[in-house]
């Protein structure tokens, strides 16, 4: 290729690089792996025929989306060893972006890599399903089927009353307030019922290594962490959205970013996200 058709190319490329981020990011809750996908999407392009590419949007979709299944055999296998609850690579924003949420990248790993491709090329980014098959290189009939049964189980993610964006982010900042001094009345005032606390330290940083269930055994776990936190001060960087929830990202007394993600449903926090593993920190710095 020459320096200008180099250039082109190139050119051509960049528009649609956020969009391709997006699309591996929601398939690989990874954001590494995610930007080595997008690269290696940009370097197969580089070296494409341009005369056999007539649409280049379509082209690089299909390209990254066979990329995500390839690498999704072996995160799977990587999934099996990790130490404790695993969440996805937390991504923050200054406001929602869209309604992929934590809640359903979590029920979207549950999924097969199949499924998951199928349910988010058409249902999030909008693509036909003669699309979504020449992607994933299944009959239109089959993508069908695979998004409907994705659909069925990401039903239950979805937010049944979306928590307004004010008010959201008054309670990410009353939450971190209240588990921080350890005023154990104002954080229990927040809590629903049926609360649950996960927390991604991936064996690096300490973290709980089970799901902790209900308004009783919380309360409990952020007694221990508010008495911790006493002599080990966590300093507030950011509020904001964590992966479509509120939030915020806190500087802990070891030197390391964490991001505390919060479920709101009818008013009450549902369930907290919390991410300490470090590897999946790096972006945010």
């Amino acid at each position: 290729m020459t320096g200008a058709g180099t250039e082109h190319a190139a050119a051509a490329f960049d528009p649609l690089r956020p969009t391709l981020m997006r699309v591996a990011y929601r398939m690989l809750g990874s954001v590494a792996d995610a930007e080595d996908v997008v690269q290696e999407a940009f370097i197969r392009w580089m070296r494409a025929d341009r005369g056999e590419v007539r649409e280049p949007a379509a082209f690089l979709r299909r390209t990254v989306t066979r990329l995500c299944l390839d690498q999704l055999k072996s995160a799977r296998r990587q999934r099996e060893t990790y130490v404790g609850p695993w969440l996805p690579d937390p991504v923050v924003e200054e406001d929602e972006v869209d309604d992929v949420t934590l809640p359903m990248m979590l029920v979207l790993e549950r999924l097969s890599p199949l499924e998951r491709a199928a349910f988010l090329l058409h249902d999030v980014f909008g693509l036909g399903f003669e699309e979504v098959a020449a992607a994933i290189q299944r009959e239109p009939a089959a993508c069908r089927q695979l998004a409907a049964r994705a659909r069925a189980h990401v039903r239950q993610a979805r937010p049944r009353f979306k928590v307004e964006k004010q008010r959201g982010l008054e309670l990410a900042e009353a939450f971190f307030a209240a588990s921080r001094s350890g005023d154990m009345k104002a954080l229990g005032a927040m809590l629903s019922a049926d609360v649950s606390a996960h927390a991604d330290g991936g064996g690096k940083r300490p973290a709980a290594t089970e799901v902790v269930l209900g308004f009783d055994a919380v309360m409990q776990q952020y007694e221990r962490v508010a008495a911790w936190l006493q002599k080990n001060a966590s300093t507030l960087v950011r509020v904001g959205f964590v992966n479509g929830l509120p939030g915020f990202i806190t500087l802990e007394a070891d030197g390391e970013l964490q991001t505390t993600a919060l479920d709101i449903e009818d008013g009450k926090i549902a369930a907290i996200y919390v991410v300490r593993n470090p590897d999946k920190l790096r972006h945010l710095h």
